[in-house]
């Protein structure tokens, strides 16, 4: 088991886009392994590459007894329908805020071989999928929060243990505007 230390919000490399995975060679294999080994280790139903200050597009996850990974994903929604509840980060230890995702989800990418691979999720993959692609383009779950909810978010990690007033992080507006429109890529 090779568990790496999970980035907290602040950490710059959380808000970079990360690049393409390109070798599907024995250093991925060992990425996508450290990924699995730290998520479980924390708890988490997902973890991406970023947040071990890795800036590659790979995340894995754990959702209802379904373990996995996809490198490179890009999403697509066959459907209007919206979800809103508790969303969590294991870079924002402790703080979970309702937040809006879509409801179904399509990704389609590729394994750690470098074979072509489609997750298709609903409900708490749906979620997932959605929150652990958005760390890949440098976005946080509270980016997609409106004003209110995100000030009390910001409140709730400003008492936070783990947050280091010294390095304020940045907190943005979504990309892809309020809410779940604009989501399509």
């Amino acid at each position: 088991m090779t568990v790496q230390s999970i980035r907290l919000f602040g950490d710059p490399v959380l808000r970079s886009p990360a690049d393409p995975v390109v070798d599907f060679d024995k250093e991925l294999r060992t990425l996508v392994k450290d990924l699995t080994d730290s998520m479980q280790e924390e708890g988490g139903a997902g973890l991406a590459a970023p947040q071990i200050g890795v800036g590659l597009r790979v995340f894995t996850f754990d959702v209802d007894d379904v373990v996995g990974h996809i490198i490179n994903p890009a999403l697509s929604f066959p459907d209007d329908e919206e979800q809103d509840g508790p969303e969590g980060c294991l870079s924002i230890p402790g703080i979970y805020i309702d937040t809006k995702r879509r409801q179904n989800v399509v990704a389609a990418g590729f394994n750690e071989l470098g074979d072509p691979i489609q997750i298709v999720g609903t409900g708490l993959m749906a979620r997932c999928v959605q929150h652990e692609t958005d760390h890949l383009d440098g976005v946080l779950f509270l980016d997609r929060l409106d004003a209110a909810s995100r000030k009390e978010a910001m409140k709730q990690i400003r008492s936070a243990d783990w947050y280091d007033a010294a390095k304020p992080p940045t907190v943005k507006a979504s990309p892809h505007g309020r809410g779940l429109f604009g989501l399509g890529r």
